[in-house]
């Protein structure tokens, strides 16, 4: 099955996936993304399983601050979208996150152009809050920037 699979088959895949399933087909191809944020951001979700999500992120220069690294709202932005990805992957079916807070500790300075690996990890898959963990690594494997986050199931998607 691929995106080009028709709106049933993507509702039943919404039905049936567990959370890291449905992030896994999205990391396929064989479930279409949600919005062009992803693109836009330079990310791609390279894996998951339960509790963790892998994502390879490549930020462009239109992410850049005057300074010409890549601007701190676009770094909380690609970890936040790990954490939030990393609460989901513990769902039995996918739920969307909302954000409840985001702590950032900037370590190094991101560049347009380079591939960083992006690692959420949720380590409290509560049912009402979940706690997760973000890290941002250079691909000599240091640590550019971290996070930790309290996240919310959004039950406007419960099903």
């Amino acid at each position: 099955m691929s995106v080009e699979a028709g709106p049933q088959e993507h509702a039943d895949m919404w039905n049936t996936l567990s959370g890291a399933e449905l992030i896994r087909a999205l990391a396929d191809g064989r479930f279409p993304e949600i919005s062009d944020v992803n693109a836009h951001i330079g990310q791609v979700i390279t894996g998951a399983e339960p509790g963790r999500v892998d994502i390879s992120w490549t930020p462009g220069e239109h992410l850049c601050n005057p300074g010409g690294t890549v601007h701190g709202g676009y770094i909380a932005m690609i970890m936040d979208n790990a954490v939030c990805l990393a609460g989901s992957s513990t769902c039995e079916h996918f739920m969307p996150m909302l954000t409840l807070n985001l702590n950032v500790d900037y370590l190094r300075g991101v560049n347009a152009g380079d591939t960083y690996t992006v690692t959420g990890t949720c380590v409290h898959p509560g049912s009402t809050r979940m706690v997760a963990n973000a890290l941002i690594s250079d691909a000599s494997g240091r640590p550019v920037a971290q996070a930790s986050a309290s996240v919310l199931p959004n039950r406007a998607f419960a099903r």
